[in-house]
């Protein structure tokens, strides 16, 4: 591979014009800074906090401090600020527009429900050109708003929300948080590896995040400086020196099924980050080719709604006909 010539300029950049928002009905409620940063993709956090302490953003001809939340009607003030190009998204193919388009589980005015193919990113960065919201956001050009609710690994498959208004965003995110009733029922199948104890239905222990490689890579283990993190499990069916589990999240921590399941001593089948390699390649021979962990089920309850909405995807092709395969 030959070298790649250093540029001797910096990337071309473009220069907005002063702009006047009026806060909407959906758009109140978040704080300034965090509006700014949407609204100035390319901008770095410390240049959108120096316009802020400089006042150069107004709010209603006042100056405001970051954690101003903003208002319906509310007049914001954006000073021209260069933003950097970014490169444009790839374009996703026509088989995957399709793809994405018959994967709808549940459509509202507020909300989607997409059953996530496996293999592909829920947003684009790190190498990725074209994730989920990217291409989402390509297949709907009248759609004013598409953001991920939450997320996937790349590699799961299964039930994701995206929400279509900043109001459902809202409601959905604080019941995420919320580990009572009214929160967010998230419903995992996956493989894993040895035969796990139908008497073992919990593993509650704390997960830490670390960031390595300058931040280019995530790995999560136990440690007793970490978040409390609960993970609710259920056998389905043994398969020889497998077993098919439900897995159930209380906690949202990042990784938390496979770190969990790693800990209890079962690793999860086709985990290249957390797993067994050798085990992984038997299971490579019956089509397990990736990793074994689908979203199978999401339960919430909507803006105004007092009865629980139940969106299910069943497994996907590839890991059926694995399980099929292991029988």
């Amino acid at each position: 591979m030959t070298d790649q010539p250093i540029p001797l300029h910096p990337p071309s950049s473009t220069a907005q014009q002063v702009q006047w928002l009026t806060i909407s009905e959906d758009q109140a409620g978040q704080r300034v800074d965090n509006f700014l940063m949407a609204r100035l993709k390319g901008v770095p956090k410390a240049r959108v906090y120096n316009i802020l302490r400089k006042g150069e953003v107004r709010v209603n001809k006042g100056r405001i401090k970051p954690d101003y939340r903003l208002q319906p009607g509310d007049l914001v003030r954006i000073p021209p600020v260069r933003v950097a190009q970014r490169t444009p998204p790839g374009k996703p193919s026509d088989q995957l527009l399709r793809l994405l388009e018959n994967s709808i589980l549940f459509e509202n005015e507020g909300l989607l429900v997409i059953n996530k193919p496996p293999g592909l990113a829920v947003h684009g960065g790190s190498g990725v050109s074209l994730g989920l919201i990217e291409a989402l956001r390509l297949m709907r050009p009248e759609a004013s708003y598409l953001e991920l609710v939450h997320r996937l690994d790349r590699d799961t498959s299964g039930c994701i929300m995206v929400a279509k208004k900043r109001s459902t965003l809202r409601h959905l995110q604080a019941a995420l948080r919320n580990k009572g009733v009214s929160g967010v029922r998230k419903v995992y199948q996956a493989l894993v590896l040895g035969q796990w104890p139908a008497r073992r239905h919990r593993v509650d222990v704390p997960l830490l995040k670390l960031e390595l490689n300058s931040g280019k890579e995530r790995i999560v283990k136990v440690h007793p400086e970490g978040k409390p993190s609960l993970t609710e499990f259920r056998v389905l069916r043994a398969y020889g020196d497998c077993t098919l589990v439900e897995a159930r999240p209380i906690t949202g921590r990042t990784h938390q099924i496979r770190v969990h399941a790693q800990y209890a001593g079962h690793s999860l089948a086709g985990d290249e980050k957390y797993g067994d390699d050798d085990a992984n390649d038997r299971l490579r021979k019956v089509g397990v080719k990736r990793l074994f962990l689908h979203a199978t089920e999401l339960g919430f309850y909507l803006p105004g709604e007092s009865e629980l909405t139940v969106v299910s995807a069943s497994l996907s092709d590839d890991l059926a006909a694995a399980l099929v395969k292991l029988s």
